[in-house]
């Protein structure tokens, strides 16, 4: 132990053992060895370490400041620019009241610009608000057609006097088919409120009238089971356009095509009487019209190729409306001719 204080007093840094050869002719110079000044202690508590005992300490004057240079300051102009700074909330802390007061002491970000694509979730309301908006005014509608099969179908003297009276027939068609016209080609009269509306319950009274007459000529089970299938079908291709992928709107051009063919068709079975005939085309005018009713469900979803404004909630009512009332005319067709 005391070899080992000896070579650490004397300032040497290697031990005796480790002494690096020393090369002829080399005298080592004398190191001082003076003990080092210690400060005095003072006993301390057993246990613990000594420490310095208390004052007093030298005091003396600290040094005076200044006088500091002083000089002229550069002069602008400096250099303006966007200033990059980090947002000192995250987005977990959106309530915190340092968020809406962050902008007044620094830029903007790019959440108050006003280019920036803020409008989805607003759009996105907006579809919403239009589709129930328009699933309401279906529902009227269809709860007013049905309310007059019911009637021509269960009531033997209205069912009789519609059968007796066939003009009515006639005359709700030609006010039915203006006010179709109307609504379908006169853009700027179907946004107009109210009038888009009373063109419309027109169009329904009228339609509901002649379908109605049209149910009073077939059987009673030919007409509620008409009914209950044309509710299963339409509520499955709505359900499905809502969640498929595929994209029906593609195929608008398709079904136009195809709904011209079976105008003519419908002409040839004017002159041509046959059940066979008439079944075909039932069937097909039913499939056609299902394929309708998907690619208007879409256009009102607006999330595919084609959509419709949300401006034309009286347009897209009537589409399915008139998509409806044809399926449950042509299922009418098939199960009549099949009883027959």
């Amino acid at each position: 132990m005391s070899h080992e204080k000896s070579f650490l007093v004397s300032g040497d840094p290697f031990p005796p053992e480790q002494q690096p050869p020393v090369p002829p002719g080399y005298v080592q110079p004398p190191y001082p060895t003076a003990p080092y000044p210690q400060p005095p202690f003072q006993p301390a508590a057993y246990g613990q370490p000594g420490y310095p005992a208390a004052g007093p300490y030298p005091q003396g004057p600290y040094p005076v400041q200044g006088p500091y240079p002083q000089g002229p300051y550069p002069q602008g102009p400096y250099p303006q620019g966007p200033y990059v700074q980090p947002h000192p909330i995250g987005p977990e802390d959106q309530d915190s009241p340092l968020h809406s007061n962050y902008h007044e002491d620094g830029p903007p970000s790019y959440y108050d610009n006003q280019d920036f694509p803020t409008t989805n979730w607003e759009d996105k309301n907006i579809r919403q608000a239009f589709i129930r908006k328009v699933f309401l005014v279906l529902t009227l509608q269809l709860s007013v057609t049905f309310a007059f099969v019911a009637i021509f179908t269960f009531v033997k003297g209205v069912k009789g006097f519609v059968r007796r009276n066939v003009w009515t027939y006639y005359v709700s068609y030609v006010i039915f088919f203006v006010s179709l016209i109307v609504l379908s080609c006169c853009g700027e009269f179907r946004r107009k409120h109210p009038w888009n509306l009373v063109a419309l319950s027109i169009l329904t009274l009228c339609l509901s009238y002649m379908v109605g007459m049209i149910a009073s000529f077939y059987d009673t089970e030919a007409v509620i089971m008409a009914v209950g299938i044309t509710a299963a079908v339409c509520f499955t291709v709505v359900i499905f356009s809502l969640q498929t992928k595929y994209d029906f709107t593609s195929c608008r051009g398709v079904l136009i095509v195809c709904l011209m063919v079976l105008l003519i068709f419908s002409i040839l079975c004017i002159f041509i009487r046959n059940r066979i005939l008439e079944l075909v085309y039932a069937s097909l005018g039913a499939l056609l019209f299902t394929c309708f009713l998907a690619v208007d469900t879409q256009m009102i979803l607006g999330n595919k190729q084609l959509a419709i404004s949300p401006e034309e909630y009286v347009f897209a009512a009537l589409n399915l409306y008139t998509d409806i009332i044809n399926i449950f005319l042509y299922i009418l067709a098939i199960i009549g001719r099949a009883k027959e």
